[in-house]
């Protein structure tokens, strides 16, 4: 099992914004949100599209290339054209360090 690796600050993160960082050779989308911090690769399923590029609505995080949407805790479609999830990652805050399982 891979450790947890520090990605950001917690202050990096706007509530309920988008920040992008990249782990090993993974781009991952993190989401802030109610005060907790979710962690997506940041690739849409449907047309590898960035993320990172769209917006949070609730607990979902909408693609703007063609309005998919995916559901932050579990990656899972929530709005076609996407049927196939996304990766997300284990999450935790340590102190104001937001750190990733990859």
């Amino acid at each position: 099992m891979s450790e947890f690796t520090t990605v950001a600050s917690l202050d990096d993160i706007p509530e309920s914004g988008l920040k992008t960082v990249q782990l090993d050779s993974i781009n991952l989308v993190l989401v802030k949100r109610d005060g907790r911090v979710y962690a997506l690769e940041d690739r849409c399923s449907h047309e590898e599209f960035p993320l990172s590029a769209g917006e949070v609505t609730g607990d979902q995080i909408t693609c703007v290339l063609h309005g998919a949407r995916f559901d932050l805790a579990s990656g899972a479609p929530k709005a076609l054209p996407a049927v196939l999830p996304v990766r997300t990652f284990e999450c935790r805050i340590q102190g104001d360090e937001v750190q990733v399982r990859l």
